[in-house]
């Protein structure tokens, strides 16, 4: 499977990722995961990246395109699927996308403004392990006192700068929904996870039961498959 998910920041992409991978055993590439990578290794790439993200602004469309699609085309992906997280997130990226990889479905979670500010400012990193807390909804263990040294609040997790976020996010997200319009689904996620992902798991299922149909019906007629990342 192909899929796409996407949402505002603080929407609750990173559990349900989990979820999915955990369901389908696609590939979860972020643009997160990638960038931070770029910012931690101090590439020209990722001091741009990081002036941007700290903006409250996003990564240029042809930056972050190149680092996606050059993943994509790994043979672990090619294997077994992707789950793409956080890109795109402009149209321009849209398009180059869908002109290298056909995606299957685009998953879009939608909550208010108001609940993910609260959201977003009570996050906590672990720059150890990866790990995201919250001071209310998923506090940290409190018998761990080196863990609790070492979270960071991320400098784009302030009110200002979530703000500026949503805003951005608000004013490109139209287009991009408009180009996945056949392949999307939305989803309500200002509830429990679990619900969540059970509304996800509907949406998907019928789309994971057409592809294994599709990749026998190839295999069976010994029909090479048209190019596909």
């Amino acid at each position: 499977m192909h899929l796409v998910i996407a949402g505002p920041p603080a929407s609750g992409k990173g559990t349900q990722c989990e979820l999915i991978v955990e369901r389908y055993g696609v590939v979860h590439i972020s643009t997160g995961d990638i960038l931070r990578a770029e910012v931690k290794a101090g590439t020209a790439n990722g001091r741009e990246a990081k002036r941007c993200m700290e903006a409250g602004g996003l990564v240029p469309d042809a930056l972050i395109t190149k680092m996606v699609i050059a993943r994509i085309g790994k043979s672990d992906v090619r294997q077994r699927g992707y789950l793409l997280d956080g890109f795109p997130r402009t149209a321009a990226q849209a398009k180059s996308l869908s002109k290298v990889t056909t995606v299957d479905a685009f998953v879009l979670l939608t909550t208010p403004d108001n609940v993910l500010v609260g959201r977003a400012v009570g996050r906590r990193l672990d720059p150890k392990t990866g790990v995201i807390y919250h001071l209310t909804y998923k506090p940290p263990p409190t018998n761990d006192p080196a863990l609790t040294r070492r979270l960071v609040h991320r400098s784009d997790d302030t009110e200002e700068t979530v703000g500026k976020r949503l805003a951005t996010y608000h004013a490109t997200i139209g287009p991009i929904k408009t180009h996945f319009e056949p392949c999307l689904s939305l989803i309500d996620a200002n509830r429990k996870p679990t619900t969540i992902a059970g509304d996800i798991f509907a949406a998907l299922d019928g789309k994971a039961f057409k592809s294994a149909a599709t990749s026998s019906l190839v295999v069976r007629s010994h029909v090479a498959p048209p190019a596909r990342l």
